[in-house]
């Protein structure tokens, strides 16, 4: 997509376009909020943001990603502002997170030789190509709900550390083991959808 100014103005205004974007916003908005008015108020000040600024936008990035990163910056700051007291139990996760690791290493905690990671074979020109970041998106939307909510939170928002525990109740080495979890379960997916089929 390379709506310039007046393409962006356009596609905003364009009802089909609009709820496309707007669903995949509330969505995103959700798993990082786990509140969906809080994300649906996150989602609506984004859009009137983006509606406000969309003759300054200056067409150097895909008119979704400019959207997203203001929704990115409205996130971030309720997830600065909010104090939300968590259960001790979802601190870490359930042991459905943790469940399905299982099968990659062995008791002693090494790689499963079947498991064991592959070398990608050109890993650079996928991140050029559509269907990987659509392949991409589907492993993400498989992770575990509080695995993807920190990966986001790391990667997509660009929290620090202790802002990230901040928003999640959680220490530093819940974080650290949360993101190794989500990692290696993005690591798995993606090799096993995209990397293998073209190796």
């Amino acid at each position: 997509m390379s709506e310039h100014v007046a393409g962006g103005a356009t596609a905003l205004t364009d009802p089909e376009y609009l709820e496309g974007l707007r669903s995949q916003m509330q969505r995103f908005a959700t798993l990082q909020l786990g509140d969906q008015d809080l994300a649906e108020d996150a989602v609506q000040e984004a859009l009137v943001g983006a509606l406000k600024s969309a003759r300054s936008f200056g067409g150097r990035s895909a008119l979704k990603t400019w959207v997203f990163a203001i929704l990115k910056n409205k996130i971030a700051d309720v997830l600065r502002q909010r104090s939300r007291y968590v259960e001790a139990d979802r601190l870490v996760g359930t042991t459905g997170e943790e469940s399905d690791l299982d099968e990659l290493f062995t008791r002693r905690g090494h790689w499963r030789p079947e498991e064991r990671p592959v070398p990608w074979v050109d890993p650079e020109s996928a991140v050029d190509d559509r269907e990987f970041w659509r392949i991409f998106e589907t492993c993400l939307d498989h992770l575990p709900g509080r695995q993807a909510q920190v990966f986001m939170m790391r990667e997509f928002i660009e929290l620090e550390s202790h802002e990230i525990c901040a928003a999640a109740e959680i220490s530093v080495s819940n974080l650290n083991v949360t993101l190794h979890r989500a990692r290696l379960r993005l690591r798995e997916c993606l090799e096993n959808n995209w990397f293998a089929e073209r190796g």
